[in-house]
């Protein structure tokens, strides 16, 4: 370890080598350790050029140490690893109570895992946040989730080779190494696909004489999100993506309050015109949106919006050449009707015109074969994977070093 790493807070300093074991796991409860828990992915990943750093105020929500409507039900337990007096390592436990009422299942989750290659250490981590779970009757494990499904979650075991896009997440090689050791196996894989501008006008014109047909039987209309209703359009895509995603797998929800903060969080980042919707008398019964990838901009800015972090972030997006499909959702009663391909036929000519080279599609199940098809069949690429992991028993080694 550099002397770069954090340091132990001061109360632990008076004790003896000797008496101090080499990894050490504590809970991150003061202002200093929780600093230390927000800082440590900065000396991990110094030397790594495709890490993006996280957006140091939305961070501190999504782990709990600021108000977020997450935990107004649910709530977590942030713990750091120690080694020689040193962070090597940082998990936050996480008790989702919107998934255990849902599926029934006494699961806890884990998120905003970062460790260094020190199998030790990741083990103490699990080890805190096993024991914090069974302290509340619960014995299973799924992660990384930060916090939930509603927002950024898998571990990358493939697709190293490339930064990530705009909120999705990025780690290092060894972490699928350092999971499997400890006992977690494979719970679902989530893909992002690429495609490239090129790719276009050929799906476009087959597809074309399709989405038309779809468009005249159902009597709808497609129409960019509503400037002059900004906010209540949001909104609106916001509740079609709860209510269109009920039966997909792991999925909760997002409380009312979760929706009209993140609809708030989106108004200057989303582009009106990369937001499509598809109305059937009046109604909006799907919809699909893009965000430009903000991530290289995040990067010159190190992840600080203010003092004026904010502006270099947004300033000219039109020059942003990539961006990130987020979700194309269509009601449960009209899905499998072709509405879908008509959200994204209808989302080209927008592509062109703002000049966007390439998109990715992310994240999409796979469990999710009717997404996985369609874009499989318009020639988009799988050029990363991320994974969830459970772990339903006892870890596969013995138990970790001392835990505070």
């Amino acid at each position: 370890m550099t002397q770069a790493l954090q340091r132990l807070p001061a109360w632990m300093s008076d004790f003896r080598e000797a008496e101090m074991p080499k990894v050490f796991v504590k809970p991150a409860s003061s202002r200093y350790e929780r600093k230390a828990f927000l800082d440590f992915p900065w000396t991990l990943y110094r030397d790594d050029p495709n890490w993006v750093p996280p957006l140091r105020a939305d961070q501190r929500e999504m782990v709990g140490f600021a108000n977020h409507p997450f935990y107004e039900r649910s709530r977590s337990q942030t713990f750091l690893a120690y080694r020689d007096g040193e962070v090597c390592g940082r998990i936050a436990a996480i008790l989702n109570v919107g998934h255990i009422e849902r599926y029934n299942d006494p699961r806890g989750f884990f998120g905003f895992f970062e460790c260094c290659d020190d199998q030790e250490a990741a083990n103490a981590l699990f080890d805190a946040c096993r024991d914090w779970f069974t302290s509340q009757g619960i014995s299973k494990l799924r992660g990384p989730a930060n916090p939930s499904l509603n927002y950024t979650l898998g571990l990358l075991i493939d697709g190293f080779d490339m930064p990530p896009t705009f909120m999705m997440t990025y780690n290092p090689m060894y972490y699928e190494r350092l999971l499997e050791t400890y006992g977690f196996r494979k719970a679902q894989d989530l893909y992002a696909f690429w495609g490239h501008i090129s790719m276009l006008p050929e799906r476009a014109e087959r597809l074309k004489p399709v989405c038309d047909q779809i468009i005249k039987r159902f009597n709808a209309h497609v129409r960019p999100l509503d400037t002059s209703r900004f906010d209540e359009d949001v909104r609106t895509f916001l509740s079609l993506y709860n209510r269109s995603l009920g039966k997909t797998w792991g999925f909760v929800p997002m409380s009312e309050a979760e929706v009209e903060h993140l609809a708030k969080g989106l108004r200057h980042l989303i582009v009106p015109e990369l937001a499509i919707a598809v109305e059937v008398d009046g109604q909006v019964v799907g919809a699909t949106f893009g965000l430009p990838d903000y991530n290289p901009r995040i990067r010159l800015i190190n992840g600080r919006l203010f003092p004026f972090g904010f502006i270099r972030l947004l300033r000219n997006k039109r020059a942003i050449k990539r961006i990130r499909v987020i979700s194309t959702n269509v009601l449960p009663e009209y899905q499998l009707q072709g509405l879908g391909l008509v959200l994204m036929d209808s989302l080209v000519p927008k592509v062109l015109e703002w000049g966007i080279e390439e998109a990715e599609f992310s994240w999409v199940l796979e469990s999710n074969a009717l997404s996985r098809g369609a874009l499989e069949k318009g020639g988009a690429k799988i050029t990363k994977t991320y994974r969830l992991f459970d772990l339903n028993g006892s870890p596969a080694r013995g138990r970790g070093s001392l835990t505070a």
